[in-house]
Formats: C-alpha cells, sequence, structure tokens
C-alpha cells in the first residue's frame, strides 16, 4: 500500500502527452517515490544519485527523463548522433531496459536505440549501427568499450557521443563490484563533461561513494525508505516480502529443495547457487525428478543462449530458473512467488537483490534460504548488516531421498558425474572465499556430509582434499573410468584421448632414467668444470682485477697442476718443475699456492 506517492500529474513539471499515454496503456496510473523524486530533478538538469530498495520502479526513473530531455533539446539529433547511454552490468538487465524503452519510444520514431550486450557477433552490432544510427544506447560495459575501439571498422562512437545530453548507470554498485571499474574509466574518457548523470541502485558502497564524488557535479542525493521503518534501522527489502530461512544438514538439503519444489509446482519460483557448475549439475538432476513444470537454467558462462532463456522463463505462468548472481541485479521477472537461496550469496548485499526479484511494486512474495547448522549465526548478521530480518519456516515436510536417482543418473552419463565433480570443486572452492569468514569457514565444512549431499560417486581430488582420509564416505564398487558418455561422438574422442595417455606412459616407463652428474662421463664432468672455471674468471676480471689474460692463464694452470698435487696425481718434484718452468710472477703465486698443506686424495674438486 505503501509504493505510490500519486498520479504522473501531480510531478511539478508536465509530462510530454505521448510518455502519459504510454504509462496509461501499460497501466501505470500512480508513481512510486523514487520516481516522484528523481524525475523533476532529472528534468530540471540536476545530477542524481538514487538509492531505492529493489523493485521500486528505477528504471521509469531514467527512461522518462531521457525522452523528455531528448525532445526538448533545441538542435535535433542526426541519425550517428548519441544523446543518452545506459550502461547496465549484466545483458538481462540490459535487454529488460530496452523493452522498456522500446515501448515508450513507439510514440516517438524520430529517435532510435540499439543495444549493445555480449553474447553477439560485434561486427554485427557495428554494422547495424553504421546502418539505422541511434540516438539511444543501452549496453553493457565490455561491448561498449570494445565498441569504442572499432574505429578501423568504421564506426567511430567517441564522435557519436559528443552530443550525450544524459548518461545512466543502473546498477552502479554492481558494475563496481562485477570488477567493471577499469572499463567504466575507459567509458567516462570518451563522455563529455557537460552532461546530466544519474546513479541508481538498490545499495551504497564506499566504492560507489568515489563514483559519485569523480562522475557528478553536486549530486542530489535520494534515498527511498520503507514507511514505518526507523530511518535509524532502514530495511532494504521490500516490506512487502517475506523473508524465511530453514536449518537442514548439508546430505539432506538437496532432497529438501526438491521436495519443497514439488509442493510449489504451479508457482513461479528462481533457485539461486553459488557457482555456474552447481547450476549445470543441480539444474539437469531437477529436470530429472520433477515432472510437468518447465525448468530453465542460466549461469554467466552461456553466452548465445542466455536471452532467450530469459525471455522464455518471463513469460511463464509457473516454472522453475535455476540460477547464479546473474539474475540477481534488477531483473524484473512477473509473478515470482517464491526466491529460494540454496547456497547463501558469497557477498552479503548480493542476498537483498537476489530476494528483490520477488514482491515487486507492492506485490506479495516469499523468499527462503537453506542454512547449515552451522551457519546460523548468518540470521543475525543479516539483521545488523543489511537491515534485512529473517523469520525461521520449520523443516520442509515430505521429504524423499532422491540422491540414489542422481547417482543413477550419473552412473548413466558420464557428463553427470562430470558435472557432480565439478560442482563440489567449485562449491568448497566458493566457501573458502566467502566474504563472511568467521561464519563460513571450510574447516568446519563436514565434507562426507557434502559429498553425499551432492551424491557423489566418489571423493574429488582437489588441495583442499589433500593427506585426508574419509572412511565413512562409501565410493561406488564401479570403476568411474569406465562411466561412458551417452553422446557417442564424446565417448570416442575420450577413449582416443586415453589410448595417447596410455602410449605416453608406456614410453615414459621405456624410457631411460635421468642420470646426475656423478653417473656422467667423465668427460662431461670435466667440460662442465672448465665452464665454471672460465666463468669464474671472466667474473674476476669484470670485477677490476689487475691481471691481465696472460697472467690469468698462468695462474688457473697452475691452480690446476696443485689440485693434481693435492689428489695424488703428480709428484711433488714434477710440480715444481712444471711450475717453476712458467714466467717469474707466477712462480711467486705458485709458491703461495704450494704453501697449503695437502688435502685427503680423496678431496672433490670444489
Amino acid at each position: 500500500d505503501n509504493t505510490t506517492e500519486g498520479k504522473w500529474d501531480s510531478l511539478p513539471v508536465k509530462l510530454n502527452d505521448g510518455i502519459t499515454q504510454t504509462l496509461s496503456e501499460l497501466g501505470f496510473t500512480h508513481m512510486t517515490p523514487v520516481q516522484s523524486a528523481c524525475i523533476p530533478l532529472f528534468m530540471r538538469n540536476k545530477d542524481v544519485a538514487a538509492e531505492a530498495v529493489t523493485g521500486s520502479g528505477k528504471t521509469l526513473a531514467f527512461v522518462i527523463p531521457i525522452i523528455e530531455i531528448l525532445i526538448k533539446r533545441e538542435d535535433k539529433l542526426k541519425k550517428m548522433q548519441v544523446g543518452a547511454l545506459i550502461v547496465t552490468p549484466t545483458r538481462e538487465l540490459a535487454l529488460q531496459i530496452s523493452e522498456v524503452m522500446g515501448q515508450f519510444l513507439q510514440k516517438f520514431p524520430q529517435f532510435r536505440q540499439i543495444l549493445l550486450i555480449g553474447g553477439s557477433n560485434p561486427i554485427e552490432d557495428v554494422e547495424k549501427f553504421k546502418e539505422q544510427g541511434a540516438n539511444i544506447l543501452i549496453a553493457t560495459p565490455g561491448r561498449l568499450e570494445d565498441m569504442f575501439r572499432r574505429k578501423a571498422d568504421g564506426l567511430d562512437l567517441a564522435l557519436s557521443v559528443k552530443f550525450l545530453e544524459v548518461l545512466v548507470l543502473d546498477e552502479a554498485d554492481r558494475l563496481l563490484d562485477m570488477g567493471f571499474e577499469a572499463s567504466l574509466n575507459v567509458i567516462l574518457g570518451y563522455l563529455p563533461k557537460q552532461r546530466r548523470t544519474g546513479l541508481f541502485s538498490a545499495t551504497q558502497t564506499q566504492e560507489l561513494e568515489k563514483l559519485v564524488r569523480a562522475g557528478l557535479r553536486n549530486p542530489v542525493r535520494i534515498t527511498v525508505k520503507e514507511k514505518g521503518v526507523a530511518a535509524s534501522c532502514t530495511q532494504k527489502t521490500p516490506a512487502r516480502l517475506c523473508n524465511y530461512y530453514t536449518i537442514c544438514r548439508a546430505e539432506d538439503k538437496f532432497n529438501s529443495l526438491v521436495a519443497f519444489l514439488r509442493q510449489h509446482k504451479h508457482e513461479k519460483q528462481l533457485v539461486f547457487f553459488s557457482t555456474c557448475a552447481c547450476v549445470e549439475y543441480f539444474g539437469r538432476a531437477l529436470e530429472a525428478l520433477i515432472k510437468s513444470v518447465t525448468i530453465h537454467c542460466i549461469h554467466g558462462k552461456m553466452t548465445h543462449k542466455r536471452n532467450k532463456i530469459f525471455s522464455e522463463f518471463r513469460s511463464l505462468k509457473s516454472g522453475i530458473l535455476v540460477c547464479t548472481d546473474v539474475m540477481a541485479r534488477g531483473i524484473d521477472i512477473p509473478e515470482v512467488h517464491w526466491v529460494l537461496q540454496y547456497d547463501p550469496p558469497s557477498c552479503a548485499s548480493a542476498f537483498v537483490h537476489r530476494c528483490g526479484r520477488t514482491a515487486r511494486i507492492g506485490n506479495q512474495g516469499n523468499a527462503m534460504v537453506f542454512l547449515l547448522p552451522m551457519e546460523e549465526s548468518y540470521v543475525t548478521f543479516l539483521s545488523i548488516n543489511q537491515k534485512c530480518p529473517l523469520e525461521q519456516m520449520a523443516p520442509v515436510s515430505d521429504v524423499v531421498d532422491v540422491l540414489p536417482k542422481v547417482k543413477a543418473l550419473a552412473l548413466a552419463d558420464r557428463a553427470m558425474f562430470d558435472r557432480g565433480m565439478r560442482a563440489f570443486v567449485s562449491t568448497v572452492q566458493a566457501y573458502a572465499k566467502h566474504e563472511c569468514s568467521l561464519i563460513f569457514r571450510v574447516k568446519d565444512l563436514d565434507f562426507v556430509a557434502l559429498a553425499r549431499g551432492f551424491a557423489l560417486l566418489r571423493m574429488p581430488r582437489m588441495p583442499e582434499l589433500k593427506g585426508k582420509n574419509f572412511p565413512d564416505f562409501i565410493e561406488t564398487t564401479i570403476d568411474t573410468d569406465n562411466i561412458r558418455y551417452k553422446d557417442k561422438q564424446r565417448e570416442k574422442l575420450r577413449q582416443k584421448l586415453l589410448i595417447e595417455l596410455k602410449e605416453k606412459r608406456e614410453e615414459r616407463a621405456a624410457a631411460p632414467k635421468r642420470h646426475n652428474d656423478k653417473n656422467k662421463a667423465w668427460s662431461k664432468q670435466k667440460n662442465r668444470k672448465d665452464r665454471r672455471r672460465k666463468t669464474a674468471a671472466k667474473r674476476n676480471r669484470d670485477e677490476g682485477s689487475e691481471m691481465d689474460d696472460e697472467d690469468m692463464k698462468e695462474l688457473l694452470k697452475d691452480t690446476r697442476l696443485l689440485k693434481r698435487l693435492k689428489k695424488g696425481q703428480i709428484s711433488e718434484e714434477d710440480f715444481e718443475k712444471q711450475v717453476t718452468a712458467g714466467p717469474k710472477s707466477q712462480r711467486k703465486t705458485a709458491a703461495c699456492l704450494s704453501e697449503d698443506p695437502p688435502s685427503s686424495a680423496g678431496e672433490k674438486d670444489e
């Protein structure tokens, strides 16, 4: 009930008729607080840094001012002149903003927009831009930075953005969090200083504060808080979100998830995992275990399929989307009933963003996180650190052991076996990198229970398990090397590689063992010693020795003779004869050398 802030005609600035008509067609009769605060400021040439809870309508808060500013521009934009740039961290969010912008631009055919995101051929983007032109760019940082370097392909984007009026950084804290800082600095270097800039985010960070100071001119800061919540402890999740947690053992965790999803078959649900490998593994397992339900998987390592999967899931009335944090920010999926967090996110602020995929724009929603018994203190941490209180939910009822079925899937297809091993390894590694290292500690993990929960056939080989024994873990009696791929082509390639590996091992076994210097031929040892002596002599010369080359040769000769004497290879009489046969200057040196008492005959060289 506390999501609206009056009708659109109550704004202190009048909106264009085309915009109000589109708002009416889309069913947006009232503004949200962030919209009523940002739109007038943006339209009055102010820079804006807005923080508002996820699902509060931030997209329209910058889409509407962008169109208004471009309409009122005195010099109309030409085909290749960019008037507005929206930068966002993920391609799904960029796609979503593009859809919203497209709905408004139907009333303003004089403006064209272009979407520049990963997952497509950059040359195609260049050709599309050159052919159609664009006044509004919606892009992810990596692809946009690449486009600025395409002058050789006939696209001078640096020239096009000289006419820029508005820059928007959506989910600005996430842009910095995902390591786009270098790309952003490159992009900002191409943009004109005289522009309006808007930063929109659900959370504020120190890095974001630096960006505000560096990129905005006297910005107006807007913080939209939930009504009825004390200012000192502002809740960061939507007021109509019911946030739960449940405690379960590692070996029961997946069984509980499957039971919960089966009980909510006719609802729309998001299931978050910590790694791409877990999405691949558990997503396939869920597809086999939960019948008559559409299940999709999305993670950051997918390239071409992501946009299609995202669009398909948005249009569903019910279904399950298994995903990583690539879907945690700003994504607006209609009517999500449950957000389930199988793994707590490595970053505490991501917890808030994950939950925000439900209960959007005043709707009811539910979220639940699965925690191990040793992780229960995370609940207290979230309530203090993220102002996000959680309520405990009773353990899931009617839980059935589905792990034997998952093992059967791994035995039937090596691809599934490989996925399980990768998922386990990636989970342990993600656990080690967790931001809350006092709560999530690898040394507290029960690796046997975790491996059982992953339905592994054997323990993987990884540094964290090196030197440890697991007598409680019962490995499969089947030799896992004999598990075959269902894909015949892939299995054929594996068998070929196995043969090559076997041949290499046999070659190594047949090859003569390497010998150390003691077992080498005497002539080779002598050559090596001679090289050392020459190097030492050269070093002495370089360090400023007064001896010339001739003297140095004589000294080396005398040294060799002395060593032969010490080893009993020549008599003292022979030694004296050969030394005294040299120049007078060297006899003194030889005499000095010969004063040392001879060592045992078995003394080693050097």
